[in-house]
């Protein structure tokens, strides 16, 4: 006990370097794992990118396949009036991508310098439109209905959710101008994709022929938009998906979608706009469209129809709708 009553024991060098070889393969075990849980977390949202890109922009089935009965059996009866009624086919090249596309041109019964352009929505084309075109002839003015890039008779692989083709938009009015004159009034119409549409168009430089908006059930951004329907459909939140999957559309479709914003464009808007909404959209939820009016500056007016869903106020309620609509126009395109 020499030792002050302390005991020492001795490892041995043999014991010493197993240890060490233990803590180092522990340290090799972390990494390697740590590695794999990285690569699999960016091999997950890749593919997860990927779904959501081929999900919103190149769908390979409809999105709602129903149709609410009303709207069904109104449509059936106005996509036969169109099929029946005299049509020019317009074909413009996309702002960009070099797309050949197509619209229906309807002149109105009697010659009038004064043109509605309507916009379709999301997975469809201005065949879907017939039943707004027709409120649009018997007003008595000419119609032109174009299908946007991979819609109906147009090229193109992706759905722009409207913000490549709001420049799109612009060459359509561009060609009414020429075709019609100088002296041409023009009125922009859509509903949901096709309201977020003309909504973000409203924000470009304009030929002053352009004299107002109508836009029913468009989303406030393409962002925003897909971040709801990340939550609703499959309980996700909205980040990191949206980002990369931003990245992937651009190099895919060739425009960054975090950009569209109608929003934003409705700031820079001069135009007069009537911003219709169902008050009980579950698609594009209803809080969007105050969030739209609010950005808006110039002459606004604002009708949310009560306990009515996505894009259905006009099946609803056609004769107030016609009315309203028509008025609106009446005062702007004089």
């Amino acid at each position: 006990m020499g030792t002050c009553g302390k005991k020492f024991f001795a490892v041995s060098p043999l014991l010493s370097e197993d240890i060490g070889e233990d803590i180092l393969f522990k340290k090799k075990f972390f990494v390697y794992s740590l590695l794999t849980l990285v690569i699999a977390v960016i091999l997950g949202i890749t593919g997860a990118s990927v779904y959501l890109y081929y999900f919103a922009f190149e769908p390979q089935k409809p999105l709602n396949s129903g149709m609410a009965s009303k709207k069904k059996i109104r449509l059936k009866r106005d996509k036969k009036w169109l099929a029946e009624t005299k049509q020019q086919l317009w074909t413009e090249e996309s702002a960009g991508q070099n797309l050949k596309l197509k619209a229906a041109y309807l002149p109105a019964a009697r010659a009038t310098d004064k043109t509605i352009i309507v916009a379709h929505g999301y997975q469809e084309d201005h065949m879907q439109m017939a039943s707004y075109m027709r409120m649009f002839h018997k007003m008595g003015y000419n119609v032109l209905a174009p299908d946007d890039r991979g819609a109906g008779k147009s090229q193109g692989k992706y759905i722009g959710f409207g913000w490549p083709d709001r420049l799109d938009y612009v060459k359509w009015i561009r060609q009414v101008i020429r075709k019609n004159g100088v002296r041409s009034q023009i009125g922009l119409f859509g509903v949901s994709m096709g309201g977020a549409t003309v909504m973000m168009t409203s924000g470009e430089h304009l030929p002053q022929q352009v004299k107002a908006i109508v836009e029913d059930s468009g989303y406030s951004s393409i962002e925003d938009e897909l971040a709801y329907e990340l939550k609703q459909r499959f309980k996700m939140p909205k980040q990191p998906l949206i980002t990369t999957a931003s990245w992937f559309t651009e190099a895919k479709a060739g425009f960054d979608f975090k950009r569209g914003s109608s929003v934003k464009q409705l700031k820079k808007n001069q135009l007069p706009i009537f911003f219709i909404h169902g008050g009980a959209d579950k698609f594009v939820p209803t809080k969007m469209v105050y969030q739209n009016y609010r950005a808006t500056l110039a002459p606004k007016k604002i009708w949310v129809v009560p306990e009515t869903s996505h894009a259905m106020a006009y099946y609803e309620y056609p004769k107030t709708y016609e009315q309203r609509v028509g008025t609106f126009f009446r005062s702007w395109l004089k």
